[in-house]
């Protein structure tokens, strides 16, 4: 009997062990395929093994399409409180509505706020999504992902896509903000004569004043509006005593009936650089300094972009 009962346990044990060779070995080669066939990518069927590249093949950021809601400007609103209302920055709330001046939002005017911050970009000649990522510092990935791009090299120029992220630059920003200038009286004054149409202080004839005049005490200090290069200085019958300064972006400033010059060509000046002070001279009718803005060449209303 115990004879038995030991053969009975070793048919059991090799039973054992050579089902578990068995499954180690079906793990290790898919049915029917030897190793040697795997390695040389022959056998029955498609035998070549899958290669995992989650960087290539799956992408780790998901995200929900871009979408917009439409919004009904109300009394009182201002840029930056809806953009922080819904969650975005206000670069992507100008930049979609291709918004000029934040400061004439209109009652009952309809803006576009997007799902998600970045701004509207028209791609140039040139163009890439990776030179687009770098610039811009934003994902590239994401960049692909939002505007369904799947050739990385092409752009179409002139066809406008979304960059998740982005900003506008801090003088686009402050110029549509109408933050980029200081008043170049620091202290107390009065406007006197806007920019614009107006009848002509000694002729009485209606002529056009390409400037903004700011009248205070004789001898108050003047500073540059905006940090810069004093581009000219000089006297001329019409402006008297005058300062240019050379701004980015395209500006320059300029400073007239200036009692006492400050500064001179060359010279790098701030916003709190003192450049002369105020005057009567050349074509004036009393102490103020005639502040004109020049944007490309062309005069802008000064009041658009100063705080």
């Amino acid at each position: 009997m115990k004879k038995n009962n030991y053969l009975f346990a070793g048919i059991i044990v090799f039973l054992l062990v050579l089902g578990t060779a068995y499954f180690a070995l079906d793990m290790s080669t898919p049915f029917g395929t030897s190793e040697t066939a795997l390695d040389s990518g022959m056998g029955g069927g498609d035998t070549r093994l899958p290669t995992f590249r989650p960087d290539k093949e799956i992408s780790e950021i998901t995200l929900p399409p871009l979408d917009y809601i439409v919004y009904s400007v109300k009394k009182g609103d201002m840029v930056g409180e809806i953009a922080s209302r819904y969650g975005v920055s206000q670069d992507a709330i100008i930049s979609v509505n291709k918004l000029r001046n934040t400061r004439t939002l209109q009652i009952g005017q309809l803006l576009k706020i997007p799902s998600m911050d970045g701004i509207v970009y028209t791609p140039k000649k040139g163009d890439t999504p990776e030179k687009l990522a770098d610039t811009y510092k934003i994902s590239l990935e994401k960049l692909a992902l939002v505007n369904n791009i799947s050739d990385n090299n092409v752009l179409k120029a002139g066809a406008a896509i979304f960059l998740p992220d982005a900003k506008l630059d801090w003088v686009t920003l402050q110029e549509i903000n109408g933050d980029l200038f200081k008043s170049p009286i620091h202290g107390g004054y009065r406007v006197t004569s806007r920019y614009g149409w107006r009848r002509d202080p000694f002729t009485g004839k209606r002529s056009f004043h390409n400037g903004i005049d700011l009248a205070t005490y004789l001898g108050a200090p003047i500073y540059a509006a905006l940090p810069g290069t004093v581009a000219a200085t000089g006297y001329s019958n019409i402006y008297g005593n005058y300062v240019i300064i050379r701004h980015h972006s395209g500006y320059q400033t300029l400073y007239g009936h200036m009692n006492t010059i400050l500064t001179s060509r060359g010279k790098y000046v701030t916003a709190q650089s003192k450049i002369g002070t105020v005057g009567t001279t050349g074509r004036s009718t009393g102490p103020h300094v005639h502040f004109t803005v020049y944007k490309n060449g062309a005069t802008i209303n000064p009041t658009a972009v100063w705080h």
